[in-house]
């Protein structure tokens, strides 16, 4: 007898023609049935005739603008049937087993909304066997193996969609960056677990952007930030939105600055602008994220921050 098709796999894509067929290839691969669903982020080069002949013939949903990583995962969500939904990045390739391993470890882990993979670069080194809360709050990949890790990695999990959809969904307006490690401060707030797995996944990582770039920094500070606000205790939240401001002041008159273009005060001063706008919907989401918690913002915080 064919085993259940119980999941949906979608992969984000832009401008993705260079590398997105290894990424579907390996998924045609895989041994458990599943469904593909790619979104295309209004891609303009050779992605959509690459996903018209491609022999696994997935489906496509085309958006009419880039609405980023996590506003394609949004966009898809409410085409996804299935028990499972997995994300994937585009310039990303399961091996043989992926998507069977990390099936059977929600199978094993009722209590557990979603299970990370193991992502690992061309040359083999490890890039990500999860996200750990620093002190601070950001998200920074760990690269040691764990059973549980704070957050999954955006670029290749599986989740629980019903566990998704009632935490809130995917935070369309992030862009990309930290959509996943905001989603798993809601679901632990709702008491789910996330673990970790050896379930490998070759990474090309930042295939789509450049890791560095003034882009990339602006939605890593921004998102971060918004994070906070919506999931943090409000103490935590406030003391790292202050202390970036105040980075931000003295930066002019500050010996030594990295050269880095998150050091640079108009990146900055935008970042603190964006977050000021959106304040009024980010406060209305922390307020609905805290009525449908079940387990206190400290408590989450105290647990896994520094870990």
């Amino acid at each position: 007898m064919s085993s259940p098709l119980r999941s949906t796999v979608v992969v984000i894509t832009w401008r993705g023609a260079g590398h997105l067929e290894s990424c579907l290839d390996a998924l045609a691969a895989q041994d458990r049935p599943h469904r593909t669903l790619v979104v295309d982020n209004a891609s303009d080069d050779r992605t959509a005739e690459l996903l018209a002949g491609h022999p696994s013939a997935p489906e496509v949903l085309r958006l009419s603008r880039n609405t980023g990583y996590a506003g394609g995962l949004a966009a898809a969500l409410p085409q996804v049937s299935t028990p499972f939904i997995a994300w994937l990045n585009d310039d990303a390739a399961p091996e043989d087993g992926w998507l069977a391993a990390l099936e059977d470890a929600l199978d094993h882990a009722p209590d557990a909304a979603a299970v990370t993979s193991t992502l690992v670069r061309p040359d083999g080194t490890t890039q990500s066997t999860g996200v750990r809360l620093t002190a601070d709050g950001h998200g920074a990949d760990r690269t040691d193996p764990a059973p549980e890790v704070f957050s999954f990695c955006g670029g290749a999990v599986l989740l629980r969609t019903a566990a998704l959809r009632a935490c809130g969904g995917v935070p369309a307006s992030f862009f990309c960056y930290y959509e996943d490690t905001d989603t798993a401060w809601r679901l632990r707030l709702t008491g789910w677990r996330v673990l970790g797995s050896t379930a490998r996944v070759r990474h090309l990582h930042g295939a789509s952007t450049r890791p560095g770039s003034p882009a990339f920094h602006r939605w890593n500070e921004r998102n971060r930030l918004l994070m906070l606000l919506r999931c943090a205790p409000a103490a935590v939240a406030l003391r790292e939105l202050a202390r970036f401001a105040a980075i931000t002041v003295l930066l002019p008159v500050k010996r030594d600055v990295p050269d880095a273009a998150n050091f640079r005060p108009g990146l900055r001063l935008r970042v603190l602008g964006e977050v000021v706008r959106r304040l009024p919907a980010t406060m209305a989401a922390r307020r609905r994220i805290g009525g449908l918690a079940t387990i206190g913002r400290g408590a989450v915080w105290r647990r896994w921050s520094g870990g």
